[in-house]
């Protein structure tokens, strides 16, 4: 029998943190990880409501993971990600020896893969889990906020 909890279902529940995210007027990246098949952290970008650069879904998926393991380590963790992570990110995620991160929309400008940022040796990427409902999401996000101003 198939598993059912496969890299699309857990990047539904990283687009449901997006959609929170556009829904408070912060830019719609969603992230939430995984270990054995149970989500311990949820999160999106908090970085209008908390005034904070820092505050992006990565950063606080990882904080709020390592809490829950109590640990700052993340090794056989795998992190799903709305958006290609950022090279601030993506240096956090190396830093927490995430086994496996997987993310939907590519960043060409500003993400990790363009900016050549390494990850942990043992780090493995996936790229365009739901990449268009992804970038469907942020394009709407960012259309929205240009017609209000």
């Amino acid at each position: 029998m198939e598993n059912p909890f496969d890299d699309t279902y857990y990047m539904k529940k990283a687009l449901l943190e997006a959609e929170d995210a556009f829904e408070k007027g912060e830019i719609p990246v969603g992230a939430i990880v995984v270990i054995n098949d149970r989500i311990i952290a949820r999160a999106h970008n908090l970085t209008e409501l908390l005034n904070d650069v820092t505050a992006h879904a990565e950063m606080q998926a990882i904080t709020a993971a390592a809490n829950f393991l109590g640990g700052k380590y993340l090794t056989n963790c795998t992190l799903y990600v709305t958006l290609e992570p950022c090279q601030m990110c993506a240096g956090a995620l190396y830093w927490s020896q995430i086994s496996k991160i997987v993310y939907g929309a590519r960043d060409k400008e500003r993400g990790c893969i363009a900016l050549e940022t390494k990850l942990h040796p043992k780090t493995k990427m996936v790229g365009g889990v739901l990449a268009e409902e992804s970038s469907a999401l942020l394009k709407r996000f960012f259309i929205e906020r240009r017609n209000l101003n």
